[in-house]
C-alpha cells in the first residue's frame, strides 16, 4: 500500500503558504495588501513565502501601477494548482487511513 505521507508537499508544509494557495485557488488573482489581510500576516513574513511559491513556479507574479501606486497581483500557475490538488488529495487520503 501507497503510504499517502510520501506525497504530501513540503512546500505547503507552512500554514501561510497554505493559505497562500487556497486563497488563489478560488480567486483569479489576489493583490498583496488583501492576501495580507486574509492570511493576517506581516508583509515581510508574506513577501518571503510568496518567494518560495514563486521559485517552485507554483504561482504567478504580475507587477503594475493603480493610478501612481504600485499593485502587486498573483495567480496561480498551472504547475501550482496541480501540485496543490496532489497534495489535498494526499492529505485527504492519509486522513482517511486513519479512520
Amino acid at each position: 500500500m501507497i503510504n499517502p505521507i510520501e506525497h504530501l508537499n513540503k512546500v505547503f508544509d507552512s500554514r501561510v503558504r497554505l493559505g497562500i494557495m487556497s486563497a488563489l485557488m478560488v480567486n483569479d488573482e489576489i493583490n498583496f495588501n488583501d492576501l495580507k489581510e486574509l492570511i493576517k500576516v506581516t508583509d515581510g513574513n508574506l513577501a518571503s513565502h510568496l518567494k518560495t511559491l514563486e521559485e517552485n513556479n507554483y504561482i504567478k507574479v504580475q507587477k503594475g501601477f493603480v493610478g501612481r501606486k504600485t499593485n502587486t497581483t498573483y495567480s496561480v500557475t498551472k504547475a501550482g494548482e496541480k501540485a496543490f490538488k496532489l497534495h489535498l488529495d494526499a492529505l485527504e487520503k492519509m486522513i482517511r487511513s486513519l479512520e
